[in-house]
């Protein structure tokens, strides 16, 4: 029963989707380093449901109460304590149907594991709630990241079969910031075809998916400690306990599986006094290691399992099969609030495989970068 993760800095996650509250704890952190007030909310804004036919109707201010390890603004230096309090909770839509199996939930599995003792309400620990706690630790990660020098940048390369720009397109790595309210993509043009695939798919009981492509610019060479620790295996491991992600790959990923090495390798070249590679094909990565080009992955995000369509189930009490048409508050795709929680967890990753390679003082004193000559 396994809620913490990480090396030198490590997140435990808590809480029920109807319980009192979700949370953090973010362990690891150097002493002094400055705390946004605004760029926190503005991150959990990013992730707050809207009511507005694209997500969920169930929406909450997720404002961050720290209860332990920021003071005056700033780091103390000890465990970072973060409450987000559940204001809006409707337990009595999940009551009728409380002995039903939702497909595609975590409903069964949680059962088997915790023998009928699992908090059921709303998903539980399962729910999509919890990412809340997720994106506020990962905003303190991404502040201190970009402090450093290290940009982590989310889109939504595609979703209910609406494609994004390429990344490639983005000259330079120039990203546009996320405006509030707003997909999070490179063109802003390829939002209102999204919106109304979404809308098309609620207003028939549906819902879809998509693809959230991440970039994370100013890594050092050198990060990365294989075998079980590789870059790709940390990230891996976060975005797998992201709720919905049934797919990563790094770089031009499962494609390489059809191509030749003399296409598929990045030649090395000399730019500026820097060893860089020609290409980006690995992502960023060669051996477990990050080899200073930015590290680029894309994760498949399943439609949302709760649907307002009759389905085939269990009544696990009765132990006979039955039908099931959910009630309650879902969003009909999670793909546009997601791009912050991928964003959020590959921050702190990053944060963590930079303070076992630097340690903990890195955060505030800088990493050091190579000189060109």
């Amino acid at each position: 029963m396994k809620n913490t993760f990480g090396s030198a800095v490590s997140l435990t996650i808590f809480g029920e989707s109807h319980g009192p509250a979700v949370g953090a704890v973010l362990d690891g952190l150097a002493a002094g380093l400055p705390v946004d007030a605004d760029f926190l909310a503005r991150q959990m804004d990013r992730r707050r449901a809207r009511g507005d036919g694209l997500s969920t109707a169930r929406t909450e201010p997720d404002e961050v109460e720290f209860l332990s390890g920021v003071l005056d603004g700033h780091t103390t230096g000890t465990p970072v304590t973060m409450l987000l309090r559940n204001t809006n909770t409707r337990s009595g839509d999940y009551a009728k149907t409380a002995a039903l199996l939702r497909p595609g939930h975590a409903d069964y599995t949680a059962f088997a594991k915790y023998e009928g003792f699992q908090d059921a309400r709303g998903g539980g620990h399962f729910s999509g709630r919890i990412t809340a706690a997720a994106v506020a630790a990962g905003a303190l990660c991404e502040l201190t990241l970009r402090g450093l020098g290290v940009r982590v940048y989310t889109h939504i390369a595609a979703c209910a079969g609406v494609q994004d720009a390429p990344l490639s397109s983005a000259a330079g790595l120039v990203l546009p910031e996320p405006e509030p309210g707003h997909f999070a993509l490179l063109d802003p043009a390829r939002e209102a075809p999204m919106q109304a695939a979404i809308r098309a798919a609620g207003a028939e009981g549906d819902s879809v998916g998509g693809i959230l492509e991440t970039v994370i610019t100013g890594v050092p060479a050198g990060v990365g400690e294989p075998w079980f620790d590789s870059v790709e295996s940390e990230l891996a491991h976060l975005l797998f306990a992201m709720p919905a992600v049934k797919g990563i790959e790094f770089g031009a990923g499962f494609a390489l599986a059809d191509w030749r090495g003399s296409r598929a390798n990045d030649a090395f070249r000399m730019r500026g006094g820097q060893i860089v590679t020609a290409t980006n094909h690995n992502g960023g990565v060669n051996g477990g290691i990050a080899n200073g080009m930015p590290i680029v992955f894309r994760t498949a995000v399943k439609p949302t399992p709760s649907i307002y369509r009759t389905q085939d189930t269990v009544d696990y009490t009765a132990r006979a099969d039955a039908e099931l048409k959910i009630k309650g508050r879902h969003d009909p795709c999670i793909v546009p609030r997601a791009a912050v929680v991928q964003n959020s967890l590959a921050a702190f990753g990053i944060l963590d495989l930079l303070s076992v390679r630097y340690g903990t003082l890195a955060q505030k004193h800088g990493l050091p970068r190579p000189e060109a000559e």
